[in-house]
């Protein structure tokens, strides 16, 4: 080769690698909130998942609400790749709402410590985001299962999922998508305001709502996140989960989130509303309160829900789920 061709190909190889950094660095950053209490056996996980990600620029924040486990020395092993904020415990909500004023890039994702992301999420996200309208200020994606080891678990097949355009009212019938899902954009917050603090669940489902009354969200049918399953998980607290899902449908009530002489629909979200509380009391092996939960379910709305609604395929799956609470051990 001679010399000149090879200053030739030298020439072209650096303006390739400007061209790649330029256009890098037009993409525009995405801040990857990770909240953190006493999960510091998950945390790598999650925060690898993150260092992971196909998109950039990325940052990492690990929110730390008042650990009493080695959290802060896990998140020291990774440097200057994250960054660690320290507060006193205050919950989830005041957690992520920390995560939202300290993000230095105008996109978010709030990953659970105990969830991961695939490779690819962030970066299938933005791309939707650069197919749609300005007005949509969330895209989320569906997530698969894994349990405490991080073994996928397999889902039944009777679940179909709403995806496209998802309105208010939609994810006030019941949650579309876990928050470990979703990219927003920081300037949501700017107009709907942060997390209710006040709330120690549902408070995701909350905020989506808020958001979703100015805003229009978006669900992509990939599964992209990890959602792990154990016996830690804050789904697992039953009566609390209650006592909040009833305490964000007040708040959509009081809203006008659905017209008050849509009464039918009202009586579908409380039906709904018990329907979940009964599945979480199975899952934890209290079938009394199933059962109680589930006729109050049918009590509301005796008849079947459109797919679209309840998000199931098999017609009398209320009547399957009492059967199991009655006959079934746990």
């Amino acid at each position: 080769m001679s010399l000149e061709r090879q200053k030739i190909e030298e020439i072209s190889d650096f303006k390739k690698e400007k061209l790649a950094q330029n256009n890098q660095s037009e993409n525009p950053g995405v801040s990857i909130i990770i909240p953190a209490y006493n999960y510091a056996h998950y945390l790598p996980f999650a925060i690898d998942s993150s260092l992971n990600q196909t998109y950039s620029p990325v940052e990492i924040i690990i929110i730390d609400d008042g650990s009493t486990d080695n959290t802060a020395e896990v998140v020291a092993g990774y440097g200057e790749k994250v960054r660690y904020i320290y507060q006193k415990n205050a919950g989830l909500s005041a957690a992520r709402n920390t995560g939202i004023r300290e993000a230095k890039f105008d996109y978010l994702v709030f990953l659970d410590a105990d969830d991961e992301l695939e490779p690819n999420m962030v970066e299938s996200a933005m791309k939707r985001f650069a197919e749609l309208p300005p007005d949509f200020a969330i895209v989320a994606c569906l997530s698969k299962y894994i349990d405490s080891k991080g073994n996928l678990i397999k889902q039944k097949d009777f679940y179909y999922y709403l995806c496209g355009e998802i309105s208010a009212s939609d994810i006030l019938l019941m949650t579309r998508f876990a928050p470990s899902s979703v990219v927003v954009k920081k300037s949501a917050f700017d107009a709907c305001g942060c997390f209710d603090t006040s709330l120690r669940s549902s408070e995701d489902r909350d905020m989506w709502i808020r958001i979703a009354q100015k805003f229009k969200i978006y669900l992509s049918p990939e599964a992209l996140v990890k959602i792990r399953k154990h016996s830690s998980n804050m789904s697992s607290n039953a009566s609390r989960m209650k006592e909040n899902m009833a305490r964000v449908i007040c708040k959509a009530w009081n809203s006008k989130i659905v017209p008050f002489y849509k009464f039918w629909t009202w009586l579908q979200i409380l039906s709904i509303h018990r329907f979940q509380v009964s599945l979480i009391y199975l899952g934890i092996g209290e079938n009394t309160n199933a059962i109680r939960e589930l006729s109050l379910s049918f009590l509301f709305w005796p008849f079947p829900f459109l797919k679209r609604q309840i998000g199931i395929k098999v017609p009398f799956i209320r009547l399957r789920s009492l059967g199991r609470a009655i006959f079934c051990n746990k």
